[in-house]
Protein backbone atom coordinates (compact mmCIF):
# COMPACT_ATOMS: atom_id res chain seq x y z
CA UNK A 1 0.00 0.00 0.00
CA UNK A 2 1.33 3.42 -0.91
CA UNK A 3 1.34 5.84 1.97
CA UNK A 4 2.22 9.40 2.88
CA UNK A 5 4.79 10.53 5.41
CA UNK A 6 2.54 10.60 8.44
CA UNK A 7 1.83 8.29 11.32
CA UNK A 8 -1.69 8.77 12.67
CA UNK A 9 -1.69 8.60 16.43
CA UNK A 10 -5.29 9.60 17.04
CA UNK A 11 -6.89 6.19 17.12
CA UNK A 12 -9.13 5.24 20.01
CA UNK A 13 -11.43 2.25 20.48
CA UNK A 14 -13.60 0.70 23.16
CA UNK A 15 -11.82 -2.66 23.29
CA UNK A 16 -8.10 -3.31 23.09
CA UNK A 17 -6.30 -5.73 20.80
CA UNK A 18 -4.76 -8.85 22.26
CA UNK A 19 -1.17 -8.34 23.31
CA UNK A 20 0.28 -10.99 21.04
CA UNK A 21 4.04 -11.59 20.69
CA UNK A 22 5.73 -9.93 17.73
CA UNK A 23 9.11 -10.28 16.06
CA UNK A 24 11.62 -8.33 18.14
CA UNK A 25 13.36 -5.48 16.36
CA UNK A 26 14.43 -3.16 19.15
CA UNK A 27 17.36 -3.92 21.43
CA UNK A 28 17.97 -1.83 24.57
CA UNK A 29 21.70 -2.32 24.13
CA UNK A 30 21.43 -0.05 21.08
CA UNK A 31 19.51 2.83 22.65
CA UNK A 32 19.49 2.67 26.47
CA UNK A 33 22.51 4.94 26.65
CA UNK A 34 20.45 7.64 24.91
CA UNK A 35 17.51 7.57 27.33
CA UNK A 36 18.88 10.25 29.63
CA UNK A 37 16.33 12.46 31.37
CA UNK A 38 18.74 15.41 31.42
CA UNK A 39 18.82 18.15 28.84
CA UNK A 40 21.11 17.14 25.98
CA UNK A 41 23.84 18.95 24.11
CA UNK A 42 21.44 20.25 21.44
CA UNK A 43 19.67 22.32 24.07
CA UNK A 44 22.89 23.39 25.81
CA UNK A 45 24.56 24.42 22.55
CA UNK A 46 21.48 26.32 21.42
CA UNK A 47 21.38 28.17 24.74
CA UNK A 48 25.04 29.08 24.34
CA UNK A 49 24.36 30.30 20.80
CA UNK A 50 21.37 32.30 21.96
CA UNK A 51 23.37 33.97 24.73
CA UNK A 52 26.33 34.72 22.44
CA UNK A 53 24.29 36.33 19.68
CA UNK A 54 21.95 38.06 22.12
CA UNK A 55 24.90 39.73 23.83
CA UNK A 56 26.38 40.69 20.49
CA UNK A 57 23.06 42.18 19.39
CA UNK A 58 22.69 44.08 22.66
CA UNK A 59 26.01 45.79 22.04
CA UNK A 60 24.82 46.98 18.64
CA UNK A 61 21.05 46.77 18.19
CA UNK A 62 21.40 47.67 14.51
CA UNK A 63 23.62 44.63 13.90
CA UNK A 64 21.50 42.92 11.28
CA UNK A 65 24.15 40.23 10.90
CA UNK A 66 23.35 38.92 14.37
CA UNK A 67 19.58 38.73 13.88
CA UNK A 68 19.54 35.66 11.65
CA UNK A 69 21.94 33.74 13.87
CA UNK A 70 19.94 34.60 16.98
CA UNK A 71 16.71 33.60 15.26
CA UNK A 72 18.36 30.32 14.29
CA UNK A 73 19.34 29.68 17.91
CA UNK A 74 15.75 30.25 19.05
CA UNK A 75 14.52 27.89 16.32
CA UNK A 76 16.92 25.20 17.53
CA UNK A 77 15.67 25.76 21.07
CA UNK A 78 12.13 25.21 19.83
CA UNK A 79 13.20 21.99 18.13
CA UNK A 80 14.97 20.82 21.28
CA UNK A 81 12.31 21.74 23.83
CA UNK A 82 8.99 22.09 22.02
CA UNK A 83 8.50 25.45 23.75
CA UNK A 84 6.59 27.48 21.17
CA UNK A 85 7.66 30.79 22.72
CA UNK A 86 11.08 30.20 21.15
CA UNK A 87 9.40 30.00 17.76
CA UNK A 88 7.67 33.33 18.37
CA UNK A 89 10.96 34.91 19.47
CA UNK A 90 12.53 33.78 16.19
CA UNK A 91 9.56 35.24 14.27
CA UNK A 92 10.13 38.65 15.85
CA UNK A 93 13.82 38.58 14.90
CA UNK A 94 13.15 37.58 11.30
CA UNK A 95 10.65 40.42 10.96
CA UNK A 96 13.20 42.86 12.35
CA UNK A 97 15.75 41.55 9.87
CA UNK A 98 13.38 42.07 6.96
CA UNK A 99 12.70 45.62 8.11
CA UNK A 100 16.35 46.59 8.65
CA UNK A 101 18.37 44.59 6.14
CA UNK A 102 19.55 46.35 3.01
CA UNK A 103 21.04 43.33 1.22
CA UNK A 104 19.51 40.14 2.63
CA UNK A 105 15.80 40.77 2.84
CA UNK A 106 14.98 37.60 0.93
CA UNK A 107 17.11 35.53 3.34
CA UNK A 108 15.12 36.87 6.27
CA UNK A 109 11.92 36.36 4.26
CA UNK A 110 12.72 32.67 3.81
CA UNK A 111 13.55 32.39 7.50
CA UNK A 112 10.24 33.98 8.43
CA UNK A 113 8.36 31.78 5.95
CA UNK A 114 9.99 28.67 7.42
CA UNK A 115 8.94 29.90 10.85
CA UNK A 116 5.36 30.40 9.67
CA UNK A 117 5.32 26.88 8.20
CA UNK A 118 6.25 25.53 11.63
CA UNK A 119 3.34 27.53 13.05
CA UNK A 120 1.00 26.21 10.32
CA UNK A 121 0.51 29.76 9.06
CA UNK A 122 0.84 28.58 5.47
CA UNK A 123 -1.04 31.38 3.73
CA UNK A 124 1.22 33.98 5.32
CA UNK A 125 4.29 31.99 4.35
CA UNK A 126 3.03 31.87 0.76
CA UNK A 127 2.49 35.64 0.64
CA UNK A 128 5.98 36.40 1.97
CA UNK A 129 7.70 33.99 -0.41
CA UNK A 130 5.80 35.11 -3.49
CA UNK A 131 6.60 38.75 -2.75
CA UNK A 132 10.26 37.89 -2.23
CA UNK A 133 10.36 35.79 -5.41
CA UNK A 134 8.99 38.66 -7.45
CA UNK A 135 11.81 40.93 -6.26
CA UNK A 136 15.54 40.61 -5.86
CA UNK A 137 16.05 37.17 -4.35
CA UNK A 138 17.85 33.86 -4.44
CA UNK A 139 15.45 32.34 -6.93
CA UNK A 140 16.41 28.70 -6.47
CA UNK A 141 16.20 28.75 -2.67
CA UNK A 142 12.86 30.53 -2.84
CA UNK A 143 11.50 28.11 -5.45
CA UNK A 144 12.24 25.19 -3.15
CA UNK A 145 10.44 26.86 -0.27
CA UNK A 146 7.52 27.79 -2.49
CA UNK A 147 7.27 24.11 -3.38
CA UNK A 148 6.96 23.33 0.33
CA UNK A 149 4.25 25.90 0.89
CA UNK A 150 2.28 25.01 -2.24
CA UNK A 151 2.28 21.36 -1.15
CA UNK A 152 0.96 22.33 2.28
CA UNK A 153 -1.79 24.37 0.66
CA UNK A 154 -2.80 21.71 -1.85
CA UNK A 155 -1.64 23.84 -4.79
CA UNK A 156 -0.06 20.86 -6.50
CA UNK A 157 0.22 22.32 -10.02
CA UNK A 158 2.21 25.26 -8.69
CA UNK A 159 4.31 22.94 -6.54
CA UNK A 160 5.14 20.88 -9.63
CA UNK A 161 6.10 24.05 -11.49
CA UNK A 162 8.52 25.08 -8.73
CA UNK A 163 10.00 21.58 -8.60
CA UNK A 164 10.66 21.61 -12.34
CA UNK A 165 12.32 25.03 -12.15
CA UNK A 166 14.73 23.89 -9.44
CA UNK A 167 15.56 20.51 -11.03
CA UNK A 168 19.03 19.24 -10.10
CA UNK A 169 19.46 15.54 -9.33
CA UNK A 170 22.75 16.18 -7.52
CA UNK A 171 21.29 18.79 -5.17
CA UNK A 172 20.30 17.63 -1.69
CA UNK A 173 17.43 20.07 -1.25
CA UNK A 174 15.95 19.20 -4.64
CA UNK A 175 16.16 15.47 -3.93
CA UNK A 176 14.24 15.94 -0.68
CA UNK A 177 11.44 17.69 -2.53
CA UNK A 178 11.45 15.10 -5.29
CA UNK A 179 11.03 12.40 -2.65
CA UNK A 180 8.13 14.31 -1.13
CA UNK A 181 6.54 14.76 -4.56
CA UNK A 182 6.74 11.05 -5.36
CA UNK A 183 5.30 10.22 -1.95
CA UNK A 184 2.38 12.53 -2.70
CA UNK A 185 1.94 10.85 -6.10
CA UNK A 186 1.74 7.48 -4.34
CA UNK A 187 5.08 6.07 -5.52
CA UNK A 188 6.68 5.16 -2.21
CA UNK A 189 9.49 3.14 -3.81
CA UNK A 190 10.59 6.14 -5.89
CA UNK A 191 10.28 8.41 -2.87
CA UNK A 192 12.64 6.14 -0.93
CA UNK A 193 15.13 5.99 -3.81
CA UNK A 194 15.35 9.77 -4.01
CA UNK A 195 15.62 10.13 -0.26
CA UNK A 196 18.44 7.59 -0.27
CA UNK A 197 20.18 9.68 -2.94
CA UNK A 198 19.79 12.70 -0.68
CA UNK A 199 21.29 10.68 2.17
CA UNK A 200 24.30 9.86 0.00
CA UNK A 201 24.79 13.55 -0.75
CA UNK A 202 24.52 14.40 2.95
CA UNK A 203 26.99 11.67 3.87
CA UNK A 204 29.39 12.83 1.16
CA UNK A 205 29.30 16.36 2.52
CA UNK A 206 29.60 15.08 6.11
CA UNK A 207 26.89 17.57 7.06
CA UNK A 208 25.43 16.50 10.39
CA UNK A 209 22.20 18.57 10.10
CA UNK A 210 21.49 17.18 6.64
CA UNK A 211 22.35 13.64 7.71
CA UNK A 212 20.05 13.83 10.73
CA UNK A 213 17.19 15.19 8.66
CA UNK A 214 17.61 12.44 6.07
CA UNK A 215 18.10 9.55 8.49
CA UNK A 216 14.97 10.35 10.49
CA UNK A 217 12.86 10.84 7.38
CA UNK A 218 14.17 7.59 5.92
CA UNK A 219 13.15 5.98 9.20
CA UNK A 220 9.60 7.13 8.51
CA UNK A 221 9.61 6.10 4.86
CA UNK A 222 11.02 2.66 5.57
CA UNK A 223 8.34 2.16 8.20
CA UNK A 224 5.61 3.05 5.73
CA UNK A 225 7.10 0.49 3.33
CA UNK A 226 7.00 -2.20 6.03
CA UNK A 227 10.79 -2.22 6.32
CA UNK A 228 10.71 -1.97 10.11
CA UNK A 229 14.25 -3.23 10.71
CA UNK A 230 15.63 -0.65 8.24
CA UNK A 231 13.51 2.02 9.90
CA UNK A 232 14.90 1.07 13.30
CA UNK A 233 18.52 1.38 12.19
CA UNK A 234 17.93 4.84 10.72
CA UNK A 235 16.70 6.05 14.10
CA UNK A 236 19.66 4.41 15.84
CA UNK A 237 22.05 6.12 13.39
CA UNK A 238 20.38 9.42 14.20
CA UNK A 239 20.83 8.88 17.94
CA UNK A 240 24.46 7.88 17.46
CA UNK A 241 24.93 11.29 15.91
CA UNK A 242 22.57 13.29 18.14
CA UNK A 243 21.73 11.42 21.37
CA UNK A 244 18.91 13.81 22.33
CA UNK A 245 17.08 13.66 18.99
CA UNK A 246 13.43 13.54 20.08
CA UNK A 247 12.11 12.62 16.65
CA UNK A 248 14.29 9.52 16.43
CA UNK A 249 13.29 8.44 19.94
CA UNK A 250 9.63 8.84 19.07
CA UNK A 251 10.24 6.64 16.03
CA UNK A 252 11.74 3.97 18.29
CA UNK A 253 8.78 4.25 20.66
CA UNK A 254 6.40 3.67 17.75
CA UNK A 255 8.35 0.59 16.64
CA UNK A 256 8.24 -0.82 20.18
CA UNK A 257 4.51 -0.17 20.46
CA UNK A 258 3.15 -0.83 16.98
CA UNK A 259 5.71 -3.31 15.74
CA UNK A 260 6.28 -5.26 18.94
CA UNK A 261 3.20 -4.51 21.07
CA UNK A 262 5.59 -3.56 23.87
CA UNK A 263 3.98 -0.59 25.58
CA UNK A 264 6.33 -0.80 28.56
CA UNK A 265 9.41 -0.18 26.41
CA UNK A 266 7.58 2.46 24.35
CA UNK A 267 6.58 4.29 27.53
CA UNK A 268 10.12 4.16 28.86
CA UNK A 269 11.42 5.73 25.65
CA UNK A 270 8.70 8.40 25.78
CA UNK A 271 9.65 9.18 29.38
CA UNK A 272 13.16 10.10 28.22
CA UNK A 273 11.76 12.40 25.55
CA UNK A 274 9.10 14.15 27.57
CA UNK A 275 11.49 15.61 30.14
CA UNK A 276 13.44 17.42 27.43
CA UNK A 277 10.88 17.87 24.66
CA UNK A 278 7.50 18.82 26.04
CA UNK A 279 4.88 18.80 23.29
CA UNK A 280 1.21 17.86 23.67
CA UNK A 281 1.03 15.06 21.11
CA UNK A 282 3.05 12.65 23.27
CA UNK A 283 -0.01 12.47 25.51
CA UNK A 284 -2.02 11.13 22.57
CA UNK A 285 0.41 8.32 21.95
CA UNK A 286 0.29 7.47 25.65
CA UNK A 287 -3.52 7.57 25.49
CA UNK A 288 -3.51 5.17 22.57
CA UNK A 289 -1.16 2.76 24.33
CA UNK A 290 -3.33 2.87 27.45
CA UNK A 291 -6.39 2.07 25.31
CA UNK A 292 -4.50 -0.84 23.77
CA UNK A 293 -3.81 -2.13 27.29
CA UNK A 294 -7.49 -1.87 28.22
CA UNK A 295 -6.89 1.05 30.59
CA UNK A 296 -9.82 3.19 29.53
CA UNK A 297 -9.71 5.67 32.41
CA UNK A 298 -5.97 6.18 31.93
CA UNK A 299 -6.47 6.72 28.22
CA UNK A 300 -9.10 9.38 28.85
CA UNK A 301 -6.83 11.08 31.39
CA UNK A 302 -3.98 11.29 28.88
CA UNK A 303 -6.35 12.67 26.24
CA UNK A 304 -7.46 15.35 28.70
CA UNK A 305 -3.82 16.18 29.42
CA UNK A 306 -3.36 16.72 25.69
CA UNK A 307 -6.34 19.05 25.57
CA UNK A 308 -5.13 20.97 28.60
CA UNK A 309 -1.61 21.32 27.19
CA UNK A 310 -2.92 22.67 23.88
CA UNK A 311 -5.24 25.10 25.65
CA UNK A 312 -2.41 26.47 27.80
CA UNK A 313 0.34 26.37 25.19
CA UNK A 314 -0.50 29.25 22.84
CA UNK A 315 0.03 26.99 19.81
CA UNK A 316 -2.26 28.76 17.38
CA UNK A 317 -3.32 26.37 14.60
CA UNK A 318 -0.45 23.92 15.14
CA UNK A 319 -2.62 21.23 16.74
CA UNK A 320 -5.88 21.75 14.87
CA UNK A 321 -5.76 18.44 13.01
CA UNK A 322 -5.30 16.55 16.29
CA UNK A 323 -8.09 18.55 17.93
CA UNK A 324 -10.55 17.70 15.16
CA UNK A 325 -10.17 13.98 15.80
CA UNK A 326 -10.45 14.34 19.57
CA UNK A 327 -13.43 16.69 19.40
CA UNK A 328 -15.12 14.47 16.80
CA UNK A 329 -15.90 12.09 19.66
CA UNK A 330 -16.45 14.53 22.53
CA UNK A 331 -17.72 17.73 20.88
CA UNK A 332 -18.69 17.16 17.22
CA UNK A 333 -19.84 20.75 16.65
CA UNK A 334 -16.46 22.07 17.78
CA UNK A 335 -14.72 19.52 15.54
CA UNK A 336 -16.76 20.73 12.56
CA UNK A 337 -15.95 24.35 13.31
CA UNK A 338 -12.20 23.68 13.44
CA UNK A 339 -12.31 21.43 10.36
CA UNK A 340 -14.07 24.11 8.31
CA UNK A 341 -11.41 26.61 9.34
CA UNK A 342 -8.62 24.18 8.44
CA UNK A 343 -10.05 23.60 4.96
CA UNK A 344 -10.34 27.35 4.51
CA UNK A 345 -6.68 27.77 5.43
CA UNK A 346 -5.39 24.87 3.34
CA UNK A 347 -7.61 22.82 1.09
CA UNK A 348 -5.81 19.47 0.93
CA UNK A 349 -7.05 15.86 0.99
CA UNK A 350 -5.64 15.66 4.53
CA UNK A 351 -7.84 18.49 5.79
CA UNK A 352 -10.87 17.39 3.77
CA UNK A 353 -10.93 13.89 5.25
CA UNK A 354 -11.02 15.47 8.71
CA UNK A 355 -13.88 17.68 7.55
CA UNK A 356 -15.70 14.54 6.37
CA UNK A 357 -15.13 12.93 9.76
CA UNK A 358 -16.56 15.98 11.54
CA UNK A 359 -19.53 16.05 9.17
CA UNK A 360 -20.17 12.38 9.79
CA UNK A 361 -20.06 12.80 13.58
CA UNK A 362 -22.59 15.64 13.25
CA UNK A 363 -25.06 13.42 11.42
CA UNK A 364 -24.26 14.95 8.02
CA UNK A 365 -23.73 11.63 6.22
CA UNK A 366 -24.54 12.86 2.73
CA UNK A 367 -22.34 15.95 3.07
CA UNK A 368 -19.50 13.76 4.35
CA UNK A 369 -19.93 11.44 1.35
CA UNK A 370 -19.71 14.37 -1.05
CA UNK A 371 -16.57 15.64 0.69
CA UNK A 372 -14.91 12.22 0.45
CA UNK A 373 -15.82 11.61 -3.18
CA UNK A 374 -14.87 15.11 -4.31
CA UNK A 375 -11.75 15.87 -2.30
CA UNK A 376 -10.24 12.68 -0.86
CA UNK A 377 -10.67 9.49 -2.90
CA UNK A 378 -8.08 9.30 -5.67
CA UNK A 379 -6.16 12.22 -4.21
CA UNK A 380 -4.37 10.61 -1.26
CA UNK A 381 -3.60 7.16 0.08
CA UNK A 382 -2.75 8.31 3.59
CA UNK A 383 -4.22 5.63 5.88
CA UNK A 384 -6.25 7.91 8.15
CA UNK A 385 -7.85 9.50 5.09
CA UNK A 386 -8.79 6.08 3.72
CA UNK A 387 -10.10 4.97 7.11
CA UNK A 388 -12.34 8.01 7.41
CA UNK A 389 -13.48 7.46 3.83
CA UNK A 390 -14.41 3.87 4.73
CA UNK A 391 -16.34 5.11 7.77
CA UNK A 392 -18.30 7.52 5.58
CA UNK A 393 -19.04 4.88 2.96
CA UNK A 394 -20.22 2.46 5.65
CA UNK A 395 -22.51 5.11 7.18
CA UNK A 396 -24.03 5.67 3.73
CA UNK A 397 -24.60 1.96 3.13
CA UNK A 398 -21.94 1.69 0.41
CA UNK A 399 -20.37 -1.57 1.55
CA UNK A 400 -18.97 -2.26 -1.93
CA UNK A 401 -16.74 0.80 -1.52
CA UNK A 402 -15.69 -0.13 2.00
CA UNK A 403 -14.21 -3.50 1.10
CA UNK A 404 -11.31 -2.36 -1.14
CA UNK A 405 -10.37 0.38 1.32
CA UNK A 406 -10.40 -2.13 4.16
CA UNK A 407 -8.16 -4.48 2.19
CA UNK A 408 -5.62 -1.70 1.59
CA UNK A 409 -5.71 -0.57 5.20
CA UNK A 410 -5.11 -4.07 6.52
CA UNK A 411 -1.76 -3.97 4.72
CA UNK A 412 -0.73 -0.96 6.81
CA UNK A 413 -0.80 -2.61 10.23
CA UNK A 414 2.49 -1.12 11.44
CA UNK A 415 1.67 2.38 10.25
CA UNK A 416 -1.81 2.61 11.73
CA UNK A 417 -1.01 0.88 15.02
CA UNK A 418 -2.82 -1.94 16.81
CA UNK A 419 -5.75 0.12 18.14
CA UNK A 420 -6.82 1.46 14.78
CA UNK A 421 -6.02 -1.86 13.13
CA UNK A 422 -8.68 -3.54 15.26
CA UNK A 423 -11.20 -0.90 14.24
CA UNK A 424 -10.29 -1.46 10.59
CA UNK A 425 -10.90 -5.19 11.02
CA UNK A 426 -14.42 -4.44 12.23
CA UNK A 427 -15.36 -2.23 9.26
Amino acid sequence: MKKLLFIGLLAFCFSCAENTPEVKVTNPEHYDKYLSTEQGNTYKNAMAERDFWSNKLSADTTGVGSLGALAGAYTTLFDATGNVENLYAAETLYKKGMANSAHNKDGFARGLARNYISQHRFQEAKTILEESYAGVSNKKATELMLFDVYMELGMYDKASEMLEKSKNLSDYNYLLRLAKWNDYKGDLDAAIRFLEKARDVADGRKSEPLQLWTYTNLGDFYGHAGRIQDSYWQYIKSLNMQPDNAYAKKGLAWIAYSGEKDTETASRILDSISVQHQVPDYYLLRAEMAEFNGETAKSKAFTQKFMDAVAKGNYGAMYNTYLIEVYAESNPKKALEIAQEEVKNRATPETYHLLALAQLKNGMEEEALKTIDTHVIGKTEEPMALYHAAMVYKANGLSEKVSPLKADLLEAEFEVGPVLYEKIESL
